[in-house]
């Protein structure tokens, strides 16, 4: 953390899209997690050792999609005047057998599989809610999940 950040990870030059995470030293995995003026915390269910006293990091990512892609729906809704009341998204994260996938790439082994079922109500026709699923896989964490992603790992000495 830079020099000039204080007890909650915030510093003078955090950048809007900052998230600063850490253990709370509250039980064995619970983190804080901070991003802008919001916090909440993450932990494991208390079957595997943690306190349950928030989502999950799977949990979490899948709250992230599942929330872009109920805003991408009412942005483009909005925007098309598209009759839209309501977005729910419904999400599941699964390891499953690469064989089982005839569309995937990974032919041996275990991949990640996250179904996503959307729940669409407003007095849409057919074609308009063929046309909002299609945008559903047009929103950013969906593309960013699909796409190649380079996660660069340094250490900063406490301190520095």
């Amino acid at each position: 953390m830079a020099a000039d950040s204080n007890e909650t990870g915030n510093t003078k030059d955090t950048a809007p899209r900052t998230v600063f995470v850490r253990e709370t030293q509250n039980g064995k995995f619970q983190q804080e997690i901070i991003t802008g003026t919001h916090r909440l915390l993450a932990d494991e269910p208390t079957d595997v050792g943690g306190l349950d006293s928030g989502p999950g990091p799977y949990d979490l990512l899948l709250g992230a999609l599942g929330a872009c892609t109920a805003m991408t729906l009412r942005l483009y809704a909005d925007r098309k005047k598209l009759p839209l009341t309501r977005t729910i998204v419904r999400l599941r994260h699964n390891r499953i057998y690469a064989t089982d996938c005839a569309e995937c790439e990974t032919k041996e082994g275990m991949i990640d599989r996250i179904e996503r079922v959307i729940t669409l109500e407003g007095d849409l026709d057919a074609g308009q809610r063929a046309q909002l699923i299609d945008i559903a896989n047009k929103c950013p964490v969906h593309r960013t999940l699909k796409s190649e992603i380079d996660i660069r790992t340094v250490e900063e000495p406490v301190g520095a």
